[in-house]
């Protein structure tokens, strides 16, 4: 596999058992082979108005080919009306690293 199809998406959540609900199903349906999880505070315009906001960062190592399957999977899972879904390559990497995500990921 070429390495520009390794990525790290980005979602954000908004309580500890959304994000581990999401990660669970992504890495469970082979859509992720890891999914890390952190608590983070936000500082967002919605709607017109400054929000600050504890939520939950899922750094998610998958296969950006799959990533259309990935999003579905997010939106289907996700409460936020316009979730934080941000796709990064991994440019380079440890291949031993890189081929287990090959592996994990369908």
């Amino acid at each position: 596999m070429n390495k520009a199809n390794y990525g790290l998406v980005l979602v954000t959540a908004g309580s500890p058992q959304e994000a581990e609900a999401i990660a669970t199903s992504l890495v469970e349906s082979q859509l992720a082979a890891c999914v890390n999880i952190l608590p983070i505070q936000s500082v967002y315009t919605w709607q017109g108005e400054i929000n600050k906001e504890q939520e939950w960062q899922l750094l998610i190592k998958t296969d950006l080919a799959q990533f259309s399957h990935l999003e579905a999977k997010i939106r289907e899972l996700h409460s936020y009306e316009v979730p934080e879904i941000i796709a990064i390559p991994i440019l380079a990497g440890s291949q031993s690293y890189l081929d287990w995500i090959s592996a994990s990921v369908k």
